[in-house]
């Protein structure tokens, strides 16, 4: 019989019965910060086989989840210990929400018999990532261990993926049980009508300047390639949502650009010129929209075709002209198999907008001898087209936007919530998931140092990833809208640093510090033969804040 349950005759522990389940589930590696709340888990994972990877912080740890989970697509599992280990977790939480990213946090809890006493770190977890994740419970029988795990894994998985957050009371999790094993959660298959299919080819059919925008979760490397034929087959530009860039090689003469900060205002330009937006997976947030300012709320301008997989967020915002509520990696399986019934009309539209692109990524020089122009630039034409490049949240990051052309599916992992601190744990966890290939990280010095404990644990468990801060001893993004709106008055943005390579070689690792442009190419090929995790101290401009913004 398909799924059926076999009945566990043996007593086991919260602990034991909790990691069996993750094991079911095909969970091979977990992100941690022990903690006396959920004792009985790390028993469980005693022995288990599973690798179980310790953190220096919760927010590192969910972070690395979520990396995992945008890696892997299936969900990424972190634990922390209650109270301030949650609000410590909370910040990978949020990633994974709005980056619709799989996910699954198991919070330790107290006693069932102290709760609603302000106990020790105890915490309403329904109530404090209620906002935060697409479901959260607390287990209260431990029988019901298997049930929740099956369901959070559904839940994280299905539709638009996300997070989901399980609270485990300490005694609940220490009592032994009988409790049946739940089998692999079997996820339904959105499938998407010939009719659906037949009504954007349709559109498309009397469009004259269509433009394809892609984002969201749930994506593959065969939804990348499907995107790929699709947009050859039809000529169609295409252009990549807020940090989802790998999602057609940015070679492809079908690809514009990135749709996010710092967009090229020719592109800006050529959204709202655009008769036809054909958005597959992206929400239309504020940071693709440039605040909300491309396409127009709630009747847009142009025609809009939105493809989503959750039916609560189409007509949310936008009122769509053509709304699928389909997962998009489903839709262009299909659309792939299309061909157009005559020579698009809007050949010479993509064109214009491809060059828009190739001119843009031509440097634009900023000041100092250190330009990050040139290091992106380097990196782009010189690493292997599998590398993966993470980064969190600053203006270092416009030159990666801008100047690096992603290669390969889920090259890039870099948190659309704007979350600093992202890009070192991010790389720990591309690196032990991927240990073949090159993972760089790319981080200002503010956002270096929200998580920079976290280098440890790439040094702990071998991950022998790259790490390049852009030193300019401030918070730039914050100086650059200080410069805008109170000009010549800072306040709350200078910052005194360490010495990073110092910090590297503290760890027995590998540290240099860069000042020129000529410096660099060595420096990085010492880093990459280091054989150990490496930091790349570069010394850049402060009057560079952006690539378009000089003191």
């Amino acid at each position: 019989m398909l799924n059926q349950i076999n009945p566990e005759t043996t007593l086991r522990h919260g602990g034991r019965i909790l990691v069996d389940q993750l094991k079911i589930q095909g969970v091979e590696r977990v992100f941690c910060i022990p903690g006396e709340s959920y004792l009985a888990a790390l028993d469980g994972l005693y022995e288990s086989g599973i690798d179980t990877i310790v953190c220096r912080q919760e927010g590192g740890a969910a972070m690395m989840a979520e990396a995992h989970g945008k890696l892997t697509g299936c969900p990424g599992i972190a634990f922390v210990t209650r109270g301030p280990g949650a609000t410590n977790a909370s910040a990978g939480v949020h990633v994974a929400f709005q980056d619709s990213t799989p996910m699954i946090l198991f919070v330790g809890q107290v006693a069932r018999h102290q709760r609603d006493r302000e106990a020790f770190q105890e915490v309403d977890y329904r109530q404090m990532f209620g906002p935060l994740a697409k479901w959260v419970a607390e287990i209260d029988t431990t029988e019901r261990i298997p049930e929740y795990v099956s369901h959070a894994f559904h839940v994280a998985t299905s539709g638009r993926p996300g997070p989901v957050v399980l609270a485990l009371p300490e005694d609940m999790l220490s009592a032994e049980a009988l409790a049946a094993d739940v089998p692999a959660a079997v996820l339904p298959r959105m499938e998407t009508s010939p009719e659906a299919i037949d009504d954007i080819l349709a559109a498309l059919s009397k469009a004259s300047r269509p433009l394809v925008i892609v984002g969201g979760g749930g994506w593959s490397a065969e939804a990348a390639a499907d995107l790929a034929r699709f947009a050859e087959a039809h000529d169609l530009p295409v252009g990549a949502s807020f940090r989802c860039q790998d999602y057609l090689d940015n070679r492809h003469p079908s690809y514009v650009g990135d749709i996010g900060i710092g967009i090229n205002p020719k592109l800006a330009e050529r959204v709202r010129d655009a008769d036809l937006l054909l958005v597959l997976g992206a929400r239309l947030g504020e940071m693709t929209t440039s605040g909300y300012s491309l396409v127009g709320i709630p009747a847009p301008a142009q025609d809009l075709i939105h493809v989503y997989p959750d039916p609560d967020e189409l007509g949310r915002v936008y009122r769509p002209t053509l709304a699928i509520s389909a997962a998009p990696a489903q839709l262009l399986g299909k659309l792939a198999a299309t061909r157009p019934a005559s020579l698009p009309a809007w050949s010479e539209w993509r064109k214009a907008a491809r060059a828009d692109y190739e001119a843009w990524r031509m440097p634009a020089e900023t000041p100092g001898l250190l330009k990050m122009e040139y290091i992106v630039r380097h990196l782009s034409d010189t690493l292997p087209e599998d590398a993966i490049l993470t980064n969190g949240a600053g203006n270092y990051s416009a030159w990666l936007h801008r100047y690096f052309a992603y290669k390969k599916w889920r090259t890039q992992l870099a948190p659309t919530s704007g979350s600093m601190g992202y890009g070192l744990p991010a790389a720990v966890a591309a690196k032990l998931a991927h240990p073949d290939r090159d993972v760089v990280c790319l981080a200002g010095d503010g956002c270096f140092q929200m998580a920079m404990q976290e280098f440890g644990t790439a040094c702990q468990y071998g991950a022998n990833i790259i790490v390049l801060v852009s030193n300019n001893g401030m918070y730039g993004t914050i100086r650059m809208h200080q410069e805008r709106h109170y000009p010549g008055r800072v306040s709350g943005t200078d910052m005194i640093n360490p010495d990073f390579a110092a910090l590297a070689k503290s760890y027995g690792a590998y540290g240099e510090t860069v000042l020129r442009n000529e410096d660099f190419p060595a420096a990085f090929t010492r880093a990459r033969e280091a054989g150990a995790p490496a930091i790349l101290d570069l010394m850049v401009d402060p009057k560079a804040l952006s690539p378009r913004l000089v003191l």
